[in-house]
């Protein structure tokens, strides 16, 4: 295998799509390290597993001995980018955008290389721009073509508000590539918009146009919507050893695949091995277990990753959890648009055991938790009241022999 095949192999490993293949051959073939972009808006100030899926592409082309641009757009944040949203997203101050920027860096660089990491502030250029600058840049695009991105597409149609300043949104990511001058920008499936404007402007400035590179969005733990921490079906990359720990091994036995190819930096030959291991009666918890330690050490340390290990055990394996117990997905009822902006929907722990199976009666869920006998991830149910939230997956278990894990979506 020749050295660009070699390196397309790894690039093109987990990406939902590559435009175009043939022209990043041909950069590859010149030899030079390509200028590799990737951006983020500080709009938050945790990252978590679902953000690592393009940040871990970063590293790849970083090993593969190109030059890493890792954008934070402390500009385009106070714009909001509303992707994949039917409303207006509240822009943010830049003191808010400073400070999540501070904690981006910070987290990043527990993947990426700090020493071979550009970092770039894109008010950098934008502020520059000016207002002159500015209505230049919004001339080199039309209405009809911004209406082709399928969130602003579909708002039109409904007769939905559209802010004026939502439309400059993916000029200014796209610009970010004519300052820049990037051979490849990365980013999520619902990027494609924003990064193919990058590619048109360049070509309206004179430059050579940058090859897209999308990857996948992760599905959060519960395996149904994207992961999202308003979700509360995150993995964030902070969160204490246990903790993520214990999330990965919630996840499904399906989602386990899914989240080996975009997050686990085992070949693909190894991956590939253990599922014929599966289908021939391995149990899948030992696989998950490998990818639970590997994240662990990653974002942590191979030690608190098997001190994670000899906790979740002590909790669940030695607390006679049984190796294979149901997997039930209950729907939450209710119409979301008419609950609280920014409250997650939610069941009331009594209504969850007896939707379970678990109980025959709400009587009988009140009695067992009275009475000690109910658990919720190992942990002894107290508060009557308790609830769980849509995107949660719990292990609950009734009595001594009785157990269910539990997916609210």
């Amino acid at each position: 295998m020749s050295d660009i095949d070699h390196q397309l192999r790894v690039i093109k490993r987990g990406c939902d799509e590559l435009i175009v293949e043939a022209e990043l051959r041909e950069k590859l073939r010149s030899g030079r390290p390509l200028r590799v972009k990737l951006g983020l808006d500080p709009t938050a100030p945790d990252l978590h597993l679902g953000h690592t899926v393009v940040i871990n592409k970063l590293r790849q082309f970083q090993d593969l001995g190109h030059h890493v641009q890792f954008l934070i757009g402390d500009f385009t944040g106070m714009i909001g980018d509303p992707s994949g949203k039917n409303a207006t997203r509240p822009p943010l101050s830049r003191e808010q955008i400073l400070q999540n920027a501070k904690t981006y860096q910070d987290q990043v660089f527990r993947i990426l290389d700090a020493n071979k990491t550009e970092v770039l502030f894109n008010s950098r250029w934008s502020d520059e721009l000016g207002a002159a600058g500015l209505i230049g840049l919004a001339g080199k695009w039309t209405v009809a073509r911004m209406l082709e991105r399928d969130d602003f597409g579909k708002r039109y149609a409904a007769r939905q508000p559209i802010a004026i300043h939502e439309f400059l949104y993916p000029l200014m990511q796209g610009y970010d590539s004519v300052a820049m001058k990037s051979d490849v920008e990365l980013g999520g499936t619902d990027q494609k918009f924003n990064l193919l404007v990058g590619r048109e402007l360049q070509k309206h400035y004179g430059q050579p146009q940058q090859c897209i590179l999308t990857m996948p969005l992760l599905e959060g733990t519960n395996g149904v919507e994207k992961m999202s921490k308003s979700l509360d079906n995150y993995v964030g990359i902070s969160e204490p050893p246990e903790t993520m720990f214990g999330k990965l091994m919630s996840i499904s036995d399906e989602l386990m695949w899914r989240y080996l190819e975009l997050l686990s930096f085992e070949s693909l030959e190894t991956i590939a091995k253990w599922k014929k291991e599966v289908a021939g009666g391995r149990n899948p918890r030992d696989i998950k277990v490998l990818l639970a330690r590997e994240i662990v050490t990653r974002f942590h340390s191979a030690g608190a990753a098997e001190r994670a290990l000899a906790d979740f055990e002590a909790r669940f394996k030695h607390g006679a959890t049984p190796e294979d117990i149901p997997e039930i997905t209950l729907r939450v009822p209710g119409d979301n648009r008419k609950s609280t902006p920014g409250k997650v929907p939610e069941m009331a722990i009594m209504k969850v055991l007896k939707e379970s199976q678990l109980v025959s009666s709400a009587s009988e869920a009140l009695r067992m938790i009275e009475q000690g006998g109910v658990r919720i991830n190992g942990e002894k149910v107290t508060d009557k009241g308790l609830a769980v939230k849509r995107g949660d997956t719990v292990v609950l278990q009734v009595g001594k022999r009785k157990f269910a894990r539990v997916t609210l979506a």
